[in-house]
């Protein structure tokens, strides 16, 4: 097939943008022929699958305007973006409108009046809308079952035209050992060091994890990712900025904590298990979906900075972290890139059938 990956902006650490790429080099190397529907900030040297068609467009609804009136040379569309017109959807960035219905909890009323005054979200919901229109997008796919119910709750797209698939991952390269990584960040050798990795570190809860260390004593928090470290305090945090090298994270670390106040499925979660670490998250994750608590990690209520420390502390009894090291890398590798490959082309074949022109209406239906 001559797939049409969809993707505005970019940023060299983001997930989504790792994620498609992984997934296009799977297929790519299964023969199908790949081109980058983007904007301008895409760099050439991080697209070596094909050609790369740039639209000229800087919002989400502009960019679905250049998308519909520009020829891709595609026969079918996979698109990260909500942009009405492609063949298939995924829904890695979940649903906006459930987004803006689960931060008004753990946000004060100003911001919410702000929000609601920026016309940008509107846009998004409303190009959302069009998106699961059942006659504008032909199969949806949600990485995780939270973010299909939040679909189906929302909006009249039909059940039998959205499929899971959880995120997969490649293996990673080994990192420095655990001596060379503390010393790298700053850590102590004796700490108690939990991982806090993403960005975006409102929605991440990155307030309720450095609430939670300031409860343990002889704890480090390692924060990595894209933020404004500057207007975060904790006596106890070491801020790392963005690595590229997450395994180097990983092998500073006892375990990962990501109490996330929406998070379709977090790769994040999903790269610390195949490392080894435990995971520490909430319900708003659909990653929690995959893990058994107590083996995996734990899960908790978003917001909950006491059962966070709680099931930190759990998780700090001696070798209890090191123990489950195997069980959490045995888990973590069902979930594979190429798992994750073969389920998405199952997906784009059966919309590819739907979009042939000798296709039936009852196939159609």
């Amino acid at each position: 097939m001559k797939i049409g990956f969809v993707r505005r902006g970019h940023s060299r650490t983001g997930g989504a943008e790792a994620y498609m790429l992984r997934l296009a080099r799977s297929l790519h190397e299964l023969g199908h022929q790949a081109t980058l529907i983007t904007s301008e900030e895409w760099p050439a040297d991080r697209w070596p699958f094909g050609k790369i068609l740039r639209l000229p467009a800087t919002s989400p609804d502009a960019f679905a305007r250049a998308f519909r009136s520009n020829a891709t040379g595609c026969n079918i569309h996979f698109s990260l973006e909500r942009v009405p017109g492609c063949e298939v959807f995924r829904a890695g960035d979940g649903v906006h409108a459930a987004w803006l219905e689960r931060r008004k909890a753990f946000e004060p009323l100003w911001k919410r009046l702000a929000r609601a005054l920026n016309r940008k979200h509107a846009r998004i919901v409303a190009l959302e809308r069009q998106v699961f229109n059942p006659a504008n997008t032909q199969v949806v796919i949600a990485n995780s079952h939270m973010v299909r119910d939040e679909i189906l709750s929302r909006y009249s797209y039909p059940a039998d035209r959205i499929a899971v698939v959880y995120n997969g991952i490649t293996p990673a390269h080994p990192g420095i050992d655990r001596t060379a990584a503390r010393q790298r960040f700053g850590i102590d050798t004796t700490a108690f060091c939990p991982l806090f990795l993403g960005t975006g570190w409102d929605r991440k809860g990155l307030s309720t994890a450095l609430h939670a260390g300031e409860m343990m004593d002889g704890t480090q928090l390692l924060v990595a990712g894209r933020g404004p470290a500057d207007i975060y305090r904790a006596r106890n945090a070491v801020f790392a900025g963005p690595v590229l090298e997450v395994s180097d994270l990983f092998a500073a670390a006892d375990l990962l904590v990501l109490p996330t106040w929406y998070d379709p499925f977090s790769n994040a979660c999903l790269e610390a298990l195949a490392a080894g670490l435990p995971v520490i998250t909430t319900t708003a994750n659909g990653f929690s979906e995959i893990i058994q608590p107590g083996i995996h990690g734990e899960v908790v209520a978003p917001g909950d900075a006491l059962a966070c420390a709680e099931a930190m502390e759990a998780w700090r009894v001696e070798t209890r972290c090191a123990n489950a090291r195997e069980a959490c890398q045995a888990l973590a590798s069902e979930y594979s890139m190429r798992r994750n490959a073969s389920e998405t082309l199952a997906v784009l074949e059966r919309a590819a059938a739907l979009n042939s022109p000798v296709a039936t209406a009852e196939e159609r239906l």
